[in-house]
């Protein structure tokens, strides 16, 4: 074959940007010289060069996709041994556990087997109880079967003393002297003979002993920020009474000075912090406010605050175990025109007119 030829099968000169034409001696001998001398064509090199760093390429990256490979199955590997790790122990805890419970429930079913022997051997009755497991089967209890205990021995008692026997006794026994009765004085003969005791008035809101007051001194209390100490004039000839109220967040001490207040007097005094408070002002209450209900004007301190409908009968101090101001406050309440009620009695000062808050209406008077 032509040396032209053969140069154009083995490659092509496009590859190279060689606009291929009437080809001469000089380009084939141009592009034939590797062959003639190393028996391998200039295009084969040319391949080899540049295939090269591609191949490189390649290896490196199946290589690190490999080794990805690898450690994903050794991370799978792992977490499966872990897991296997777990629940062993976890079965070794569960073991260990259902063996001290059984242990527990053995000691149990004993100790109760003594103490059901014991109660049977001193006469107590046993009451067929079912068991969890007969419960959840919903079967009925099972009855005990212990041994019954022995029928107490009766003491014997002697044969009864004939007639003429018990006659002798008698007639031996020296003859009792008679004790003088002591009289009783007259008022305990009375009370004994049963008199009608006075009947407990019904518990409603004539028990409470409410009073028209002014107080007369205010302060912070020393051990509570939320405390006043109030000295409030009640008309009484004791002299003012010690009040301890909560009412700092709502009213400022500026407005506590001189102010009339509806004060219950018949609480029994409690200690506040150390300090003894002998009465309760009376308020409209909400959550978020807190007013003093206002005597009617013209009121003085000591006057009685009554309920119309309900006689006024209150107690000196009441009981606090009756709980009477208890079974009262759900029913103490301002109405729709600021006037403190008992259910639908207003209270009233009589004569100088009714007992109001100053802007809460249908709330809770505390």
């Amino acid at each position: 074959m032509c040396p032209r030829f053969v140069f154009l099968s083995r490659i092509n000169p496009r590859c190279f940007g060689v606009r291929v034409g009437p080809v001469s001696p000089v380009s084939i001998a141009l592009f034939d010289w590797p062959h003639r001398m190393f028996g391998v064509t200039l295009g084969a090199v040319v391949k080899r060069i540049f295939s090269v760093p591609r191949l490189v390429r390649m290896s490196d990256l199946q290589r690190i996709l490999s080794n990805n490979k690898a450690a994903e199955q050794l991370l799978e590997s792992l977490k499966q041994e872990l897991k296997e790790i777990k629940n062993e122990q976890v079965q070794r805890k569960i073991a260990v556990l259902q063996a001290e419970n059984e242990t527990l429930r053995r000691q149990v079913d004993s100790c109760l087997k003594k103490l059901i022997s014991l109660e049977v051997a001193h006469g107590k009755v046993q009451i067929p109880v079912p068991t969890p497991d007969e419960v959840r089967a919903g079967c009925g209890a099972t009855t005990v079967k212990m041994e019954s205990a022995q029928p107490p021995v009766k003491k014997e008692t002697p044969p009864e003393a004939t007639p003429s026997v018990k006659q002798q006794q008698n007639e031996n026994k020296p003859p009792k002297e008679k004790k003088p009765k002591k009289e009783k004085p007259a008022g305990e003969a009375k009370a004994a003979g049963g008199a009608p005791a006075a009947e407990e008035p019904p518990i409603d809101v004539g028990r409470l002993d409410m009073r028209v007051g002014r107080i007369v001194e205010v302060s912070r209390h020393p051990d509570a920020d939320s405390l006043y100490v109030e000295k409030i004039d009640c008309g009484e000839p004791t002299g003012p009474r010690t009040v301890i109220s909560g009412l700092v967040k709502y009213v400022p001490i500026e407005e506590m000075q001189n102010r009339m207040v509806v004060a219950l007097c018949n609480l029994k005094p409690a200690k506040m912090r150390g300090i003894l408070s002998e009465a309760m002002v009376m308020c409209a209450s909400t959550p978020e406010r807190v007013e003093i209900l206002a005597p009617p004007e013209g009121a003085v301190p000591g006057d009685l605050v009554h309920v119309e409908g309900y006689p006024r009968v209150p107690d000196a101090v009441m009981n606090p175990k009756k709980k009477i101001f208890e079974t009262v406050a759900p029913d103490l309440k301002t109405n729709g025109e600021l006037v403190a009620c008992y259910k639908d009695g207003t209270f009233v000062v009589p004569g100088k007119g009714a007992v109001k808050a100053q802007t809460l209406k249908n709330v809770q008077v505390k």
